[in-house]
């Protein structure tokens, strides 16, 4: 009986040797910093109770009405495959009282996220990425930090060509005189009924609306910045200050409007042209009400989310991604089975002092095993038959050059050591 196969979801995007090693390297990198700056590490389930999302996000955002995966489980209780971080860092920093201990919470998590798009290049069904929040203190010196460790996530990967671009929701107060004269404006407008109810929600979303129709009609709506309270406007100002003392480049958008409901004050967003239509490698902002929106204290926060997959196909159109693939400091060649009996204790050993040992499985010959020993681009080769076995000692072959050096079996982690400079 034949099967037929099966093929991967549409839009997930798979990272398959030898390219997953440059989306690993991608990943770390972007995580780095945020290591560096005192974030921990947030691990949390990919699926969240739906009203998480519906009521943390936003109803009126497409992420919400349109693109999340949601089903009911065996219990009848309705689930739903994370769209975003924010949300569930926030459900658990509340859940597990986090917020009661020393402020601010700083956390970074990463891995899938979810959302039912139309797939494209740079947009798939299933992404990665990484995030960072921080919780529980307003003081735009933490909105520069964070916004400090993306750009510097960015310029780890030699990034020279994207552009970071940041506004100011504002306050309450800000948005609430803003809302008066932007229902004013929308009302001149002629909407069709589904885009009339988005900003009967939220009239800010139809910034984000990408129809060339509806940016022409929004090209003279009233702007958020220039309705900011005295308070915002400071707090907003010594951001840019800040972000000027740490020569971090940016420029202003007063019509940035990012995708999710809960942003207020800082918000920004990090462009790499070179992407096309889906231009976007990262961004976040401030989301003051969102814990209590959630249950929780009336606490503030700030954070990001950095798409790994986009920053990968960012690093690859500058051509900035390491050029060495991942090779074997040593690969051993056992002949017979009690060579193999003795490979894999030696390669225990040697791994243990963090050198990387690959050994030719299957019963190869000499000569076979020796070809794969150098596509594997292995830095040291050794044979192991029954006379190495007697001899208590091995010939370390350096596949540079082709020197050989006998080495004792006992000693051959110390000598690769040595070779390796560890």
């Amino acid at each position: 009986m034949k099967f037929e196969k099966i093929n991967a979801p549409k839009g997930v995007r798979e990272y398959l040797p030898p390219e997953s090693s440059a989306f690993e390297w991608v990943r770390s990198q972007l995580i780095a910093p945020a290591k560096l700056a005192g974030y921990k590490l947030m691990e949390l389930p990919v699926f969240e109770d739906t009203n998480l999302f519906s009521r943390g996000v936003g109803e009126s955002t497409d992420v919400v009405s349109k693109e999340m995966y949601t089903f009911e489980d065996r219990g009848g209780r309705s689930i739903t495959l994370r769209p975003e971080g924010t949300a569930g860092v926030m459900r658990a920093v509340i859940e597990q009282s986090l917020d009661r201990a020393q402020l601010p919470v700083k956390v970074w998590y990463s891995g899938q996220f979810f959302r039912a798009e139309r797939p494209q290049a740079g947009r798939f069904r299933q992404f990665y990425q990484v995030g960072i929040e921080a919780i529980g203190l307003d003081d735009p010196a933490i909105d520069a930090e964070v916004i400090a460790i993306a750009d510097r996530g960015f310029k780890n990967l030699g990034l020279k060509n994207y552009r970071l671009e940041i506004t100011s929701l504002g306050d309450a107060e800000s948005r609430a005189a803003h809302r008066v004269d932007l229902l004013a404006f929308i009302k001149t407008l002629n909407l069709d009924e589904a885009t009339s109810q988005r900003a009967g929600i939220n009239p800010l979303r139809l910034f984000d609306d990408k129809r060339p129709e509806m940016q022409s009609a929004m090209s003279k709506a009233p702007l958020l910045l220039d309705y900011l309270s005295d308070s915002a406007r400071n707090n907003f100002e010594k951001v840019q200050s800040y972000l000027r003392g740490m020569r971090i480049d940016f420029v202003i958008n007063p019509r940035m409007v990012r995708g999710l409901d809960y942003y207020t004050g800082t918000t920004f967003e990090f462009i790499h042209p070179d992407l096309g239509a889906q231009s976007g490698i990262g961004g976040g902002g401030r989301y003051d009400g969102l814990m209590e929106i959630l249950g929780g204290q009336s606490l503030s926060g700030i954070g990001f989310g950095l798409g790994v997959d986009r920053a990968l196909l960012a690093a690859i159109a500058e051509d900035s991604l390491p050029t060495e693939e991942f090779t074997s400091d040593l690969f051993i060649i056992p002949l017979g089975e009690n060579a193999m009996d003795s490979a894999l204790t030696i390669a225990q050993d040697v791994r243990s002092a963090g050198i990387t040992v690959e050994i030719a499985f299957g019963d190869r010959a000499l000569k076979g095993a020796m070809k794969a020993a150098d596509k594997s681009g292995a830095r040291f080769v050794v044979v192991l038959g029954d006379s190495e076995l007697l001899n208590g000692s091995v010939d370390l072959k350096r596949m540079s050059d082709g020197v050989v050096t006998s080495v004792k079996i006992a000693q051959l982690q110390d000598q690769m050591r040595q070779a390796l400079s560890l």
